[in-house]
């Protein structure tokens, strides 16, 4: 059965009061994140529904929300996600390539993860750093004018993290 720690139905308690009665809708986003945290880095439908019983809304309001999102992930993901940028300013400083060359690289197609787990592939849109351009988010943090050899280098320090 899917149900929270005591720790985190505490936070989803804090989370729904910052809000009028009658409104813990407005605590969808940051209760979807613990649970995404809380029930391995993903949002399945159980854990979807789960999450709408909590905030006593109907299932499709937080499956609308979760698909909208990139932050949420639908479907189990690698250790390093490599979100990149796709949106007009990375595209026009060769964020196409980059997604070629980590597709090449990783054998991957966008929206999938390497046999091993290790790595997602995912493309996003706006992460609001043109002036970097192309550039990812690996976690929360950003990596910037992306280069093959970035790439690589990228790749291979997240290796060393995981050992």
């Amino acid at each position: 059965m899917i149900t929270f720690s005591q720790e985190k139905l505490a936070k989803v308690a804090e989370l729904i009061s910052h809000y009028p009665q009658g409104r813990q809708k407005s605590a969808l986003l940051p209760v979807l994140h613990l649970a995404q945290d809380e029930f391995g880095g993903w949002l399945d439908t159980p854990v979807m529904d789960y999450v709408a019983g909590l905030l006593n809304i109907e299932p499709i309001e937080v499956y609308e929300v979760a698909s909208f999102y990139s932050m949420y992930n639908l479907k189990p993901v690698g250790k390093f996600m490599f979100e990149v940028c796709q949106t007009g300013p990375c595209m026009l400083n060769g964020s196409d390539n980059i997604i070629d060359y980590i597709k090449q690289k990783l054998n991957i197609k966008v929206g999938e993860t390497t046999a091993d787990g290790m790595f997602t592939l995912k493309t996003v849109e706006c992460l609001g750093a043109c002036g970097y351009a192309p550039m990812m988010q690996l976690g929360k943090n950003y990596r910037e004018h992306l280069t093959k050899e970035k790439v690589d280098a990228i790749i291979e320090e997240c290796r060393a993290k995981a050992n």
